[in-house]
């Protein structure tokens, strides 16, 4: 790993050029092809373009998570090829780290979580906005992406009450399946609901009655300081179908900055919020579930669930 971050750091911070052209060597290996076929395409060695495409893969596995794939089995271009849909949806969302501080995402404690709230709170230009996109990501597990294709009626019934039990839709998912969107969490409630009284006070994104709470329901959830919404670019190959929202990357970059937790990203944040789950007796199946993540090995992949001793099993059965 050593050798990997100090390749990242020697050779792509020093043209960022080149890392556009690493994702897109990466994209075409997971597509089938050779590194002798990609370096040559590049004018690079083979030895190079491995070197390379291995770099950007295990920052992948790190910094997005790719479902099904550890970052240990991100430096073998079979497994990337076994991933490859999983491998396409984490770069919609890749916005690669400094090399120094490139650490494996980890489980977070409920304190570390509030630790970093209460940073970006002090730190943030737009604190109440900020505050909600944090609390969001340990409390639903979304993609950055999928973040920025929220409306307001996803959070918010008509009447102004919450949806406890919303549904991201199909179209917002990056996987393009329906699936829950659970609003249970008191923490983003309470910045969330901040968040939206300022846009009130602002005047953005306004309806045209008082539904919503005098907000517009087909607006975005979140919008850019001007109260415009988070553009979103379309990424890769037409013919691919694959969208991004760079903008909106780079703000949860900044705020893992802010919050002062080492490690932090958006896989620690899925991470946490699967490891709840898993403390609160969900299966697998209810985290794939909520995550977007079909099969249960992948769901293993990620965080297995933890498992009793034999004798933590059996004790005082009856």
């Amino acid at each position: 790993m050593d050798e990997l971050a100090h390749t990242f750091s020697g050779t792509h911070r020093r043209n960022a050029g080149s890392l556009s052209q690493s994702i897109d060597m990466l994209r075409s290996v997971v597509h089938g092809s050779t590194y002798e076929t990609v370096a040559q395409a590049h004018g690079l060695t083979r030895t190079a373009v491995e070197r390379r495409i291995k770099t950007v893969a295990v920052e992948l596995t790190q910094v997005v998570g790719v479902d099904g794939l550890r970052e240990e089995g991100a430096t073998f271009v079979r497994r990337l090829r076994l991933h490859r849909e999983a491998v396409l949806r984490a770069l919609d969302d890749f916005a690669p780290r400094d090399a120094s501080g490139a650490r494996p995402a980890r489980v977070l404690s409920a304190a570390e979580v509030n630790q970093g709230a209460a940073r970006i709170r002090l730190r943030s230009s737009r604190p109440l906005h900020d505050l909600a996109l944090y609390y969001l990501l340990f409390a639903t597990g979304l993609r950055p992406l999928e973040v920025a294709r929220l409306r307001v009626s996803d959070y918010l019934l008509a009447d102004g009450s919450v949806v406890r039990q919303s549904r991201l839709r199909a179209e917002a998912a990056i996987n393009g399946r329906e699936r829950p969107l659970l609003f249970q969490s008191s923490r983003l409630d309470e910045a969330l609901q901040a968040y939206l009284a300022e846009r009130l006070a602002r005047r953005q994104g306004l309806g045209e009655s008082p539904a919503y709470r005098g907000l517009d329901g087909e607006s975005a959830l979140f919008l850019s300081s001007d109260g415009t919404p988070y553009r979103i670019t379309p990424n890769g190959e037409p013919q691919q179908n694959r969208q991004v929202c760079r903008t909106l990357l780079e703000i949860f970059r900044k705020l893992f900055r802010l919050s002062g937790i080492k490690g932090l990203n958006t896989q620690s944040a899925r991470l946490t919020l699967m490891s709840r789950m898993y403390d609160r007796g969900a299966d697998e199946d209810q985290v794939g579930l909520v995550l977007g993540i079909a099969d249960r090995s992948a769901v293993r992949e990620q965080l297995p669930r933890p498992r009793p001793s034999l004798v933590e099993a059996v004790e005082e059965p009856i």
